[in-house]
């Protein structure tokens, strides 16, 4: 026999050695007693950190991919487009995955290099071990990972696409239990997530703060989503500062009483405003008066005015204008009676973001925002109108 004596009585008699002296001071222990365990250690450390490294980058990766992402990417990445659309669809499949592998590699690996620190160090150091490894798990597995992930998840996001699906089927038991006490615990009748006009108006700023969008392409954005809930009282002008002139006036008298006729279109009555029989062109009252008819009637002038109702939505009268090529309407109350007008100028303004009257404001408000809009407009072709105050000159 051999001075190093049986091999396997040797291994033997170190595992028995290990067993019954416990954590002595490693001084006591052969040098390969000391060797050995620190590759365990390093094993476990990498375990914990990689693992959860990985785990990391793909929850923020998935939590990441927005829901524009996945209908753009279906035009030249319809396969990639459909992963995705899967694993948002049911994320809660995914997100349970990743948390089932985080947790076992966390675990192990803090039981592994826990143990196999009071191995090699002794009791003493396991504590201070336990404190590095926190730290290590805190800013390599948790911080820096997620941070790549927030900020790199579109180049990221065919990698989970792919890598997802394989951790699913391979947990899939933890999986299934995760979702069978998700269900039990998610509130009966509950839907998932859809985005709201709030959520989507605020994307609009977000983007007109970071840049990805000019302010004019947020403010249009943002009065889109508000347009559909406006209704036509909200835009129109009030009946108390509607400019209408009596049917029967003559030309001549119009033009002396009114010399600027600062709206193109003017809305002409009978008896009073609730008898509002139509409009006028105001090129129809110029070119009559350069031809010398100032003594017709305004009425001989006369176009049929459509009337809408107050609380018709704005979608269905910007087409109801568009669609009959028209320009005014008259706003009328539930019983027939004149509440203001309505111009397609007034539509398009409150679609590019000037301001328009809340439904909550007060008549008075309402007034004064539609005398300020008017006073604009009438400022606005004055600038146009030849120097000559006389109206024979145009």
């Amino acid at each position: 026999m051999s001075i190093l004596g049986n091999p396997v009585e040797h291994c033997c008699d170190m595992i028995n050695m290990g067993i019954y002296r416990g954590f002595n001071d490693l001084s006591e222990r052969p040098n390969i007693e000391r060797r050995i365990p620190v590759g365990w250690l390093i094993f476990y450390t990498l375990l914990a950190l990689v693992v959860s490294f990985a785990c990391s980058i793909l929850e923020a990766t998935l939590l990441s991919i927005t829901p524009a992402f996945v209908a753009t990417s279906s035009a030249n990445f319809p396969h990639l487009a459909e992963r995705l659309k899967r694993l948002k669809k049911d994320v809660e499949k995914p997100l349970s995955a990743i948390l089932s592998l985080n947790t076992i590699a966390n675990t192990l690996g803090a039981a592994g290099v826990g143990a196999e620190a009071a191995f090699v160090f002794g009791s003493r150091y396991v504590g201070i071990t336990s404190a590095i490894l926190t730290l290590l798990i805190l800013y390599v597995a948790e911080i820096i990972p997620k941070s790549l992930g927030a900020n790199h998840w579109k180049k990221l996001a065919p990698v989970a696409a792919y890598v997802l699906p394989v951790l699913i089927t391979i947990l899939a038991p933890l999986v299934w239990l995760a979702m069978l006490i998700a269900r039990r615990l998610r509130k009966r009748g509950s839907l998932h997530h859809v985005t709201s006009r709030e959520e989507l108006s605020a994307l609009a700023q977000i983007g007109a703060t970071s840049g990805a969008i000019d302010n004019m392409e947020s403010t249009l954005l943002q009065n889109m989503l508000h347009f559909s809930s406006l209704k036509v009282s909200a835009i129109m002008t009030p009946r108390t500062v509607v400019f209408a002139i009596q049917q029967n006036q003559l030309v001549s008298d119009t033009i002396n009483s009114h010399p600027d006729l600062p709206f193109s279109r003017i809305p002409i009555f009978g008896e009073d405003i609730d008898d509002t029989v139509g409009f006028v062109l105001k090129n129809d009252i110029l070119m009559a008066l350069i031809k010398g008819e100032g003594d017709r009637s305004l009425y001989e002038f006369y176009r049929e005015i459509p009337t809408v109702p107050d609380f018709l939505p704005l979608f269905p009268l910007f087409e109801q204008l568009t669609g009959s090529r028209e320009h005014i309407a008259l706003v009328v109350d539930e019983y027939g009676g004149v509440e203001g007008i309505v111009t397609l100028e007034d539509v398009i303004e409150t679609l590019l973001g000037l301001e328009i009257m809340d439904e909550l404001d007060q008549e008075e408000d309402m007034q004064k925002v539609a005398l300020k809009l008017r006073e604009r407009r009438r400022k606005r072709l004055e600038a146009n109108r030849p120097a000559s105050g006389n109206p024979e000159t145009l």
